[in-house]
């Protein structure tokens, strides 16, 4: 399909700097099966699902992926910035670099400041290989849980470029970024959906006769690019590493045989459920990579209901809910929430969505 299919004009002032206050209070646009929509909030969601329902969420946790440091070694000492997207071995991370121009294999980059804590206050890594669109593989000079702890120590969350952008991330945002399930260090981005939950909505869901699930896909770096493709066909998805347990697996598919539906809480754990679900409907256990692409005309085998936030045009992501939902329900889903002033991406508002009727 064309990607220009799935753009569309969204105001500026639509795109979330902050996130609702408490999280649960946020809005919650219902597209339903026939397309009809409703305006609630995140807090009526108990109230729109039924007895027997099973939500899974994602429990990634978001490291301080974000490096600032130097070139050094060399005549000039230019500042790069480096945001780390997939871990290769202990001491190897492929990174996104700006401006990666200013990097050539063998160049050392220095991050942190002297007189910091960690070491020296610094980190050295040395560039292996370059790639396309700003992509490095970067060797660190230390490894395993210290380069782990000399991250977690200079580094930032990586907020996306469109909020980056907007503001400077602050002390605040190390909280907001972060869902209340987070446990599993590994993402560079947050599954923005679990962001609305507290453990107030967690009760009133348990308490309708809902059960909870976590699985664990680790959101890499590619869900901050756009799609530069004419066709849906030429785009290439970023790989990331993903788990669901036995347990997990079990679990679920009991609760399918007695009529349960399956919500997923975000794109991240609709694409891991769909990654692990054979032909027939089985989800099994799962431990591996997924660069599964959803567009419209995919065949879901997993997914009944989906919670997820407001995403960018010609996203993958909103390719993902128009295959859902339908393009011309999300369509008027997105036109309908952007004239009454839902508020967009990772710290906006969500929609929840029922599969559109096959």
């Amino acid at each position: 399909m064309r990607t220009d299919l799935f753009d569309f004009e969204l105001p500026a002032t639509s795109i979330a700097l902050r996130p609702a206050s408490p999280r649960d209070s946020a809005r919650m646009l219902v597209v339903q099966p026939d397309g009809v929509l409703r305006d609630r909030t995140i807090g009526d969601l108990p109230t729109w699902l039924e007895p027997g329902d099973q939500l899974v969420v994602n429990d990634t946790k978001v490291i301080s992926a974000q490096l600032k440091g130097r070139r050094i070694g060399r005549a000039t000492e230019p500042k790069i910035e480096a945001t780390l997207i997939k871990r290769l071995d202990g001491s190897r991370w492929q990174a996104l670099i700006k401006p990666a121009k200013k990097l050539a294999p063998g160049d050392i980059v220095r991050f942190g400041n002297e007189g910091k804590v960690c070491l020296l206050g610094h980190l050295d890594a040395e560039v292996e290989a370059k790639g396309d669109d700003g992509e490095v593989t970067l060797s660190f000079s230390l490894h395993g849980p210290a380069l782990d702890q000399a991250i977690a120590d200079l580094g930032t969350p990586p907020l996306p470029p469109y909020i980056a952008s907007k503001r400077t991330p602050d002390d605040q945002d190390a909280a907001d970024y972060q869902t209340m399930f987070a446990a599993n260090e590994g993402a560079v981005a947050a599954p923005t959906a679990g962001l609305h939950f507290t453990p107030q909505l967690e009760a009133a869901l348990r308490a309708r006769g809902l059960d909870l699930h976590r699985l664990t896909l680790h959101v890499g770096a590619g869900t901050f690019l756009p799609v530069k493709a004419e066709e849906t066909s030429e785009h290439r998805m970023h790989a990331e590493w993903g788990s669901i347990s036995a347990a997990t697996a079990e679990a679920l598919n009991a609760a399918r045989t007695k009529g349960g539906r399956i919500v997923a809480v975000g794109t991240t754990s609709l694409r891991l459920l769909e990654s692990a679900t054979t032909e027939d409907g089985n989800i099994q256990p799962f431990d591996a990579e997924t660069s599964i692409f959803i567009t419209p005309g995919y065949r879901f085998r997993a997914v009944d209901i989906l919670l997820t936030n407001f995403h960018l045009p010609r996203s993958t992501l909103f390719m993902l809910v128009s295959a859902f939902s339908g393009l011309d329900t999300m369509k008027h889903a997105y036109a309908h929430a952007i004239s009454k002033g839902y508020r967009f991406y990772s710290y906006g508002d969500a929609c929840l969505l029922f599969r559109a009727r096959e």
